[in-house]
């Protein structure tokens, strides 16, 4: 490992430089959802470069020199890119991301320490695998990009990179970056008073007893409390921690009290079946009736089958009369629903990746733009720890 140390900067460059690198980093972060939507859309591509080509000229304006190499040639990959000579990936994306990682790394490293550490070695090897990624040799793009990822993230190692990553876990995607949110082993917030978490504990283990009732619904309560609480952390946490974790590990409560034939079946149901499914927002939401302190849990619960669009129900409300959590909810049931296998057949399971270009596809009408936009960062992040 090397040692870099910076001349002497005012601490407001410092500040500018993270401050302006973090908005990049967002930015990209979102042009790369849309890209995954959009693979050919050159005005996406070209912010893409944009973004990376600001970022090295700050850091080329207070001589940062050791990672300004690598930026360079993941430029001239994005400028492949936005010329057309070389194809849009899914795995480019975790390249770009997972570089910007290390930037932000090694600057927040100077800011706080006065120095950073960096191993030569390692960028050496990762400009010569981008610079393999030519236009002429298309057929190993997603091979070489691959490489060059792994270099950076070694965790991401999987048979076929670049295949189905389906079969990766959140707990395997998500080892934490030093970054404000971080995606945690349960739904339970931390710094709660010992009454509400001995609640939240409670509606825990009373989830995972019901999660008996089906074998497809292992894991369902924690996965998307703690997913919530995430994507919430990203968003700044404009909804109340301890009402939205109940309210994941309930919100489902009444589906237990549903014939098994009904949970079970593959075929349509009728109009009577359906109305009987509905009603479970009205079972778990009176699980919370007579507890005041969760008065905000259970209206997220009533409310997590609600559509920005008034298509939802029970009392098609349309988005200024949906409550946040609830908005949030409706996202991550929906996408917990696209990634693990389901009883009816016509609902089989797709990879997290796959999940999140079809949120974005169906979102018009369903879901907040505005949680959706938070859900997509924060997946990116997800995607490429």
């Amino acid at each position: 490992m090397q040692t870099f140390i910076p001349e002497e900067l005012e601490p407001e460059i410092l500040s500018d430089l993270i401050e302006e690198i973090n908005e990049l980093y967002e930015a990209s972060e979102q042009t790369l959802i849309e890209l995954e939507l959009k693979p050919e859309d050159n005005e996406l591509q070209r912010a893409l470069f944009r973004s990376v080509h600001t970022i090295k000229g700050d850091l080329g304006l207070v001589n940062f020199s050791p990672i300004i190499p690598l930026l360079q040639h993941v430029e001239d990959l994005l400028d492949f890119l936005r010329k057309g000579q070389v194809d849009y990936t899914s795995i480019m994306s975790d390249l770009v991301l997972l570089t910007m990682d290390r930037v932000k790394q090694f600057v927040e490293s100077v800011i706080a320490e006065g120095q950073a550490q960096y191993d030569d070695v390692l960028y050496q090897q990762l400009i010569m695998a981008i610079k393999r990624i030519t236009p002429d040799n298309k057929a190993q793009h997603d091979k070489l990009l691959g490489e060059a990822v792994l270099l950076l993230n070694p965790d991401l190692d999987q048979p076929a990179y670049g295949e189905d990553e389906g079969e990766q876990s959140a707990e395997a995607t998500a080892a934490p970056a030093p970054q404000k949110a971080t995606l945690g082993k349960t739904g339970i917030p931390k710094d709660l008073s010992a009454e509400k978490r001995m609640d939240i504990l409670f509606f825990r283990e009373m989830m995972q007893t019901i999660e008996h009732r089906s074998n497809y619904w292992a894991g369902r309560g924690d996965r998307i409390a703690k997913l919530a609480l995430y994507v919430n952390d990203v968003a700044g946490n404009p909804i109340e921690e301890d009402q939205l974790a109940v309210a994941c590990y309930v919100h489902d409560f009444g589906m237990a009290f549903m014939p098994l034939k009904l949970l079970h079946k593959n075929d349509p149901y009728t109009d009577n079946e359906f109305n009987l499914m509905r009603s479970h927002v009205y079972k778990s939401s009176r699980l919370l009736e007579h507890l005041d302190q969760w008065d905000m849990a259970r209206k997220i619960v009533m409310q997590h089958h609600e559509r920005v669009d008034g298509s939802g129900y029970p009392l098609g409300l349309k988005e200024d009369d949906i409550c946040d959590g609830a908005k949030l909810l409706a996202i991550l049931d929906t996408f917990d629903a696209m990634t693990h296998s389901r009883a009816r057949a016509d609902k089989q399971a797709i990879s997290k990746k796959k999940a999140v270009i079809e949120l974005n596809r169906q979102a018009d009408g369903k879901f907040s733009q505005t949680w959706l936009q938070y859900f997509n960062r924060a997946m990116a992040k997800v995607l490429t720890r």
